[in-house]
C-alpha cells in the first residue's frame, strides 16, 4: 500500500468533524471534544495522518496524556495504523525521562536525586517542626495544599495571599500551612529528596536556564499534542510553553464541561483562552457522540445547559449516534439502605439477564457512600469492586474504630444506648459529631466514622427478639458487643476477594471510564451538590460531576436519592441539578423518561412544570411550590406570618405538632400561590379532601385578607371525628 493510500485508510470512516481534525493544518488546533466523540481516534488518526503523508516525523512528536493507561492507548492506537516512534507519555513521565537524561549536564555529575511517591511522611514531619500533630489524614490534606501550591507556581510567602484569592478552604489556619509548607521544602533539601513538582520545575529550569539543553529538546520535539487539556495546571502549562519555545504546532484536545479537578489547580482556562493566546488558531467541534444512546445523551444536553460560568462558554450540545434505548429512570426512596437494596437488587436483575458483571457501575459523590452499596450488594450476591479506593471495612480509620468500639465494651456501661455508646467509643480515635473538619482526606475520614454512627443507628432501631419457651417471645434492646458482631460479620462478607463485579466508585474516579449500565445514586442537596460548595464556581463544578456521571452510561441509565439518610429522618431534598431536564427546545424530549416516578414511589399524575421559568418539576417540594427552587418567589409575606399564626392556634387546640396541620412546605405554597378557590386550594400537594375539609374555609379566608382572630373559632379549630 502506498503512502497516500495508506493517509486515505486513516480518513476512512470519519465523521465530517473528525475528517476536519485531522487535516487540518500546521499550527495551533483546538478540538473541543465532548464525551463519546471520538476524540482518542481523532487525535491519533490526525497524527497518523501528517506523518503518513510525510509532513511530519513520528520521532519528532511528544503527545501527552494524564494518564499512564490512555498513552498507553494512544501508542497501541498509532501501531494499528502503522506509526511508530511517537513518544505518548503523562506529563510527569515525560518530564522524568528528560530530567534523568540531562541530570549529569544539570547536576555538574552529581547523582540524581530520589524521588518521593508519597509527601505524606514528609508532610507529617514537616508539621512536627512546626508544632502541629497531623495525623495520616490530616497530613494528607496539608500535602494536598502543597501540592496545589506548587502546581499553582505558589512558593510558601505566597501562599497565604494565594490561598485567599483562590477562596481555598484550608485543613488549617492558612499562616500555619505556610509554615508546614516552607518546613517541608526544607526537609526535602537536607535528606536529598525531590517531588513530583519540583521533578517538573527542575525540566521548566533545565530548558529555561540552559541554552543547550532547550536547544536539544526542541529539536528532538517538534509537534505536541496534549490531551485532557481542561486539567492543566500552571506548573504544566509553563513545562508546556518550555517546550514549545514559542513554536505553535501544538494540537489540544478538551472538554471544558469535564473540568472537575480545579481543587488540585487544574484549570480550564487555558483551554476557553486557546484561541486569544494562540492567533489564528483552527478550532474543531466534535459533538457526535458514539458512546450513549440519544436518550442518555438528551440528559446529559439538558442537565449542562444549565452551565454557568467561564466553562459553559465551550459547552457542547451531543448528538447521539447509537440507537435509541431505554429511558433513563429517577427513583425516590424514603432512605439510603431502601435506595443502596433497590440498586443491588436491580443489578442482580441486570446480572441474571445477561449484562455482565463488570459492565455496570454505582457512582457517587463521595467515598464514603460505599458502604451502604458494599453491603446491599453482599447481601443480595453480586460480586463488586472499588474504584480508586478501599473498600470501606479495610479503610484504615474503620479499622481503628473497630478495634476501639471493641475496646469500649469494658469501658460503657450495657444500658447505653447504642448510637451513644458508639459516639464515645469513637471519641478515642478522634472523631466528635460535630461539624466535620475542613480539608478533603480529614472530612473524608470523619464522613466514613460517621457512617458508622448511621449504621448503629439503624441497627439500634431493630431490637433483637429473643424466644422464650416455645409460644413467647421478648424483644431487648441491642448492645455495643451485639454490633461489633454484625461489624465483624458484614466487614467478613465484604472481604471476598473479586476479581469480575459491578464497579462501585466516585464520580472523580469514574472519569475517563464507561459502563453499559450506570447507577447515579445519592443525587440530594448536600451531597450533590456537596454542602462545601459555597461558590458560583465550585457549584458549576458539581454539576459538571453529574455531567460527567450521566455521560460514563452507554445504554441504561438510573439516577435515585434518598429522601432521608436513615429510616425516620430529616427530610432532604433533591439535587438543585434535576429539575432541569425539558428544555430541549424541540425534537425528542431530553430526559422525557426521567420526568415519570415510578409508580412504586407516586401514583402516575400529569407534568408539573415551574410557573416561572417552564421547567419541568421533579421533587415533591417544588412541585408543591410550583416552582424550582432557583426560581424567583413571590410569596406574600403577610400572608405567611397569619398562616403561621393561625397554624400555631390549630395545632395548639388539638394538641398535635404544627406540621400535622401543614408543612412549612405547604404553608409556602399557599402564600406563594394564593389560591381563590375550592379547586386552586386542593391543587396544592399536600392537602386532600379530609384537610380540605378541616381547614379550606379558614385559609380561603386568610387568603382573601382575614386576620387570624377573625376566623370563626368553630372553623379554626374543628378536629375531624
Amino acid at each position: 500500500m502506498g503512502v497516500h493510500s495508506a493517509a486515505e485508510v486513516v480518513l476512512a470512516g470519519l465523521d465530517p468533524e473528525q475528517r476536519a481534525a485531522v487535516t487540518a493544518p500546521a499550527g495551533p488546533v483546538c478540538i473541543l471534544a465532548g464525551a463519546g466523540t471520538g476524540k482518542t481516534r481523532a487525535v491519533t488518526s490526525r497524527i497518523a495522518h501528517r506523518a503518513l503523508t510525510g509532513e511530519i516525523s513520528p520521532r519528532h512528536v511528544l503527545a501527552v496524556t494524564f494518564t499512564a493507561r490512555a498513552a498507553a492507548e494512544m501508542r497501541a492506537r498509532l501501531t494499528v495504523l502503522g506509526v511508530s516512534g511517537v513518544q505518548a507519555r503523562t506529563f510527569h513521565a515525560a518530564a522524568l525521562r528528560q530530567v534523568r537524561y540531562f541530570a549529569p549536564r544539570l547536576l555538574e555529575g552529581r547523582a540524581m536525586p530520589e524521588l518521593l511517591d508519597s509527601k505524606v511522611r514528609v508532610v507529617t514531619l514537616a508539621a512536627a517542626k512546626v508544632g502541629l500533630r497531623a495525623d495520616r489524614a490530616a497530613a494528607r490534606d496539608l500535602a494536598g495544599e502543597i501540592e496545589w501550591a506548587k502546581s499553582s507556581l505558589v512558593e510558601p510567602g505566597e501562599y497565604v495571599v494565594a490561598a485567599a484569592k483562590a477562596l481555598r478552604e484550608t485543613p488549617h489556619e492558612p499562616a500555619k500551612v505556610a509554615e508546614v509548607f516552607a518546613a517541608y521544602e526544607r526537609l526535602k533539601r537536607s535528606n536529598g529528596v525531590i517531588d513530583f513538582e519540583d521533578m517538573l520545575r527542575a525540566a521548566v529550569w533545565g530548558i529555561e536556564e540552559h541554552r543547550d539543553v532547550a536547544e536539544q529538546v526542541r529539536g528532538q520535539y517538534r509537534h505536541f499534542v496534549v490531551d485532557e487539556y481542561q486539567d492543566v495546571n500552571p506548573l504544566q502549562q509553563r513545562l508546556l510553553d518550555a517546550w514549545l519555545g514559542g513554536r505553535d504546532d501544538l494540537t489540544v484536545v478538551g472538554d471544558a464541561s469535564q473540568t472537575i479537578y480545579s481543587f488540585t489547580g487544574a484549570t480550564s482556562s487555558y483551554l476557553v483562552d486557546f484561541p486569544r493566546r494562540h492567533r489564528g488558531a483552527t478550532v474543531v467541534r466534535l459533538v457526535r457522540d458514539y458512546r450513549s444512546t440519544p436518550q442518555v445523551v438528551g440528559l446529559a444536553n439538558a442537565v449542562i445547559s444549565q452551565a454557568r460560568g467561564a466553562e459553559a462558554r465551550l459547552r457542547l450540545e451531543l448528538h447521539g449516534q447509537r440507537p435509541p434505548g431505554p429511558e433513563p429512570e429517577l427513583r425516590i426512596f424514603t432512605d439510603e439502605p431502601a435506595e443502596a437494596n433497590a440498586v443491588a437488587a436491580r443489578c442482580r436483575t441486570l446480572v441474571d439477564g445477561g449484562t455482565p458483571a463488570k459492565e455496570i457501575a454505582v457512582l457517587f459523590r463521595t467515598n464514603a457512600q460505599s458502604e451502604a452499596y458494599e453491603k446491599a450488594l453482599t447481601e443480595a450476591g453480586v460480586p463488586y469492586v472499588v474504584q480508586g479506593a478501599e473498600r470501606f471495612f479495610e479503610r484504615v480509620e474503620v479499622r481503628q474504630a473497630m478495634v476501639a468500639l471493641r475496646a469500649a465494651t469494658r469501658s460503657i456501661p450495657g444500658e447505653t444506648p447504642l448510637p451513644t455508646a458508639v459516639v464515645e467509643a469513637l471519641a478515642a480515635v478522634g472523631w466528635a459529631p460535630d461539624a466535620p473538619p475542613p480539608g478533603g482526606a480529614a472530612r473524608e475520614r470523619w464522613e466514613a466514622l460517621a457512617a458508622l454512627v448511621q449504621l448503629a443507628e439503624e441497627y439500634a432501631a431493630t431490637p433483637e427478639v429473643l424466644p422464650i419457651g416455645e409460644a413467647a417471645a421478648v424483644e431487648r434492646p441491642v448492645t455495643l458487643t451485639d454490633f461489633n458482631e454484625e461489624l465483624a460479620r458484614r466487614a467478613a462478607q465484604q472481604h471476598v476477594p473479586t476479581v469480575d463485579g459491578v464497579t462501585l466508585a466516585s464520580l472523580h474516579s469514574a472519569k475517563g471510564l464507561e459502563w453499559d449500565a450506570v447507577f447515579l445514586v445519592g443525587l440530594s442537596e448536600g451531597t450533590l451538590p456537596t454542602t462545601y460548595a459555597r461558590t458560583p464556581e465550585q457549584v458549576e463544578e458539581e454539576r459538571r460531576l453529574l455531567y460527567v456521571g450521566i455521560t460514563r452510561a452507554r445504554q441504561w441509565l438510573w439516577l435515585s436519592y434518598a429522601s432521608a439518610r436513615s429510616p425516620g429522618g430529616r427530610a432532604r431534598r433533591p439535587s438543585r441539578f434535576l429539575p432541569q431536564l425539558d428544555r430541549s427546545g424541540g425534537g425528542e424530549r431530553a430526559g422525557g423518561g426521567v420526568a415519570k416516578r415510578t409508580a412504586a414511589r407516586r401514583p402516575a399524575t400529569q407534568i408539573v412544570s415551574c410557573r416561572i421559568c417552564g421547567a419541568t418539576l421533579l421533587a415533591g417540594p417544588d412541585r408543591k411550590l410550583g416552582r424550582c427552587p432557583t426560581c424567583p418567589s413571590d410569596m406574600d409575606e403577610d400572608l405567611y406570618e397569619r398562616l403561621r399564626d393561625w397554624r400555631a392556634r390549630v395545632a395548639g387546640a388539638q394538641k398535635v405538632p404544627a406540621y400535622v396541620v401543614f408543612t412549612d412546605a405547604t404553608l409556602t405554597a399557599l402564600a406563594e400561590r394564593r389560591p381563590g378557590r375550592t379547586e386552586e386550594l386542593i391543587a396544592i400537594a399536600g392537602i386532600g379532601p379530609r384537610k380540605l375539609g378541616l381547614y379550606g374555609e379558614a385559609v380561603l379566608a386568610l387568603v382573601d385578607g382575614a386576620a387570624v382572630d377573625d376566623i370563626a373559632p368553630q372553623k379554626t379549630f374543628e378536629i375531624s371525628s
